[in-house]
């Protein structure tokens, strides 16, 4: 059996090493650039020698394991054993359908045994399905995009696989808060992609950035990087959109627009695209909602009527209340207390959370184009950490 091996240094001379010394054939050692390479020219070498192999064992990084390899490769007949040093790593090939990938130290004989099993794939792994969550907050900035964020990265803190998306048709800010390039927007693409049938888990993979949490990964998909692009997210391509994502990630935590009005538009066509389509499909799409109200009169106000809007959208989803910007200034003393029993009279609410003013932190996460995180004497991270957990 002869064997491919795709990975950089010092990582392709180590598996050479290991994998001759128990007697597997290697027929040529590639770097990664070289193999995608080969994927748009029909004679280079490495294209040549996965005729010829039967297995390629590949370091599925990002740049690697991306949907012109995986092809090559089924149209050589060259089985693919992934290693993977990290867990988003190890996500990103099984959402390419490679079986659950090896450690990226593993032994030789692990390695071996991978190469001579006669079945490699991801047959009879069970699908698992995960949960959206979409944060929605009525006119007046009560800090939507800021929780999302934040609640995405401490869900992703814990080792899950979270995405975060930008359904925001209106205002959308999440690829300027995390400083990444508005050139490719993912979401938008991700749901016309929805009309052809060929959304996938690979494909999202491929159209969201992932950005660094610690030790750990969250997937972004940024939304319209213009405003007058607002038609391309319409209610049947979210919702297929965020359907897709549930088998591709744990947690989908999506960021939409305040306004929630289906009348926006006087038109004769009344199958036409409408603005606040999007976030009307996300929320019913929902399987928790984060309604966000400001710890002020005039917020605590508009919360309670967007809430009986809510209900009407999306009556199944689970609510979790939460009241952002927490502070006395604008209510007096007991704050939490009058809100509590203003939510209690007027929209018969028994919960709420209530996430306190930080405003260093918010700054200090602007300043570094990254989410709120705990840090010490962090009192937003860590009320949004207690949050995150009931997810």
């Amino acid at each position: 059996m002869s064997v491919v091996v795709a990975a950089d240094e010092p990582h392709g001379s180590r598996l050479v090493s290991l994998l001759g010394g128990v007697g597997v054939e290697i027929e040529l050692l590639v770097r990664p650039s070289e193999l995608v390479g080969a994927t748009t020219n029909p004679n280079h070498r490495a294209r040549e020698a996965l005729r010829e192999a039967d297995t390629i064992v590949l370091h599925a990084t990002r740049t690697l394991l991306v949907a012109d390899v995986v092809a090559l490769c089924d149209r050589s007949g060259t089985r693919i054993v992934a290693l993977a040093d990290r867990s988003a790593e190890r996500r990103a090939a099984i959402a390419f359908g490679v079986a659950d990938p090896l450690p990226l130290d593993a032994g030789a004989t692990e390695i071996a045994d991978a190469i001579s099993a006669h079945e490699i794939g991801s047959a009879g792994r069970e699908e698992t399905r995960g949960s959206v969550t979409v944060v929605w907050g009525p006119h007046g900035a009560p800090g939507r995009t800021t929780v999302a964020l934040a609640l995405a990265a401490a869900a992703a803190a814990t080792g899950k696989r979270v995405a975060l998306v930008d359904a925001d048709t209106h205002a959308p800010s999440i690829a300027q808060r995390l400083a990444l390039s508005e050139e490719a927007p993912g979401f938008p693409i991700a749901c016309r992609q929805t009309d052809y049938g060929i959304l996938d888990g690979a494909e999202l993979t491929r159209l969201s950035v992932p950005v660094e949490i610690g030790a750990h990964l969250m997937e972004v998909l940024a939304g319209i990087n213009r405003p007058s692009r607002w038609p391309e997210l319409t209610a049947p391509r979210v919702q297929g959109a965020l359907d897709t994502a549930r088998g591709w990630a744990d947690h989908v935590i999506v960021d939409v627009a305040a306004p929630l009005d289906t009348d926006e538009v006087v038109s004769s066509d009344v199958d036409g695209p409408r603005r606040n389509q999007a976030a009307l499909a996300a929320i019913s799409e929902a399987d928790a909602l984060v309604t966000l109200g400001s710890a002020d009169p005039v917020g605590v106000a508009r919360l309670v009527r967007g809430l009986a809007r809510i209900d009407e959208i999306a009556p199944r989803a689970r609510r979790i209340l939460a009241v952002n910007r927490m502070r006395t200034g604008p209510l007096g003393l007991d704050a939490e207390g009058q809100i509590t029993r203003a939510l209690e009279q007027f929209a018969d609410v028994k919960k709420c959370w209530f996430l306190p003013d930080d405003p260093r932190a918010a700054d200090r996460a602007l300043l570094g184009s990254q989410p709120i995180l705990p840090r010490r004497r962090a009192p937003f991270a860590h009320a949004i950490a207690r949050l995150a957990a009931t997810l």
